[in-house]
């Protein structure tokens, strides 16, 4: 796996912060978009927290909760809490950031962490890829989802991260006036 790619995918949580500033610097919130992208944002971190429910992290390939369904969970979670807060945000700029945060951080980080699980778990991986271990059980057997295990996997961190980009866009779209305030834009 090239060098950038193991680069990248380290750095997407420190390169999210940078991406935050910028954003939140161009949003133009609404009401309206708060609403309908805070909504999208809380089912990503909903499937997020699912998922952190059903894993090990770097411990064991699962089949377990959304894992019999998607390859990566977690990041699609993170690319629906992506899209709700573009949506918040209101402004197509900050919809392309976005998108091109996106889709260059998670997709580094899929291939970093499939390099991984390839090379930790070999063939029990393999299966899992194919689809074969959901029906075999090959990979874990199927268990209740854990809050603990959500936990142990940092997910309040995450939870703590949509919220504070909401409440600051809420701020920002009161800043602005969009409730009734009387933000820089009214005199």
């Amino acid at each position: 796996m090239p060098d950038l790619v193991r680069r990248l995918a380290r750095l997407r949580v420190p390169l999210g912060f940078v991406f935050a500033i910028v954003v939140l610097w161009l949003a133009q919130p609404t009401g309206s978009s708060l609403i309908r992208g805070s909504l999208v944002a809380m089912v990503g971190e909903g499937l997020r927290i699912w998922a952190a429910g059903h894993l090990n992290k770097s411990r064991e390939v699962t089949s377990s909760g959304p894992y019999r369904w998607f390859g990566h969970p977690l990041y699609a979670g993170s690319a629906m809490m992506g899209a709700g807060l573009a949506i918040a945000a209101n402004d197509l700029v900050v919809t392309l950031i976005i998108a091109a945060y996106l889709a260059t951080t998670i997709t580094a980080a899929i291939r970093s962490e499939e390099a991984f699980l390839r090379q930790a778990f070999g063939d029990q991986y393999e299966r899992y890829r194919r689809g074969s271990a959901g029906n075999s059980g090959a990979t874990s057997p199927p268990r209740r989802f854990n809050l603990a295990q959500a936990i142990a996997n940092r997910e309040h961190r995450a939870v703590a991260g949509l919220a504070v980009a909401v409440l600051l866009l809420v701020l920002k779209a009161t800043y602005n006036g969009v409730f009734g305030g009387t933000g820089a834009g009214h005199q």
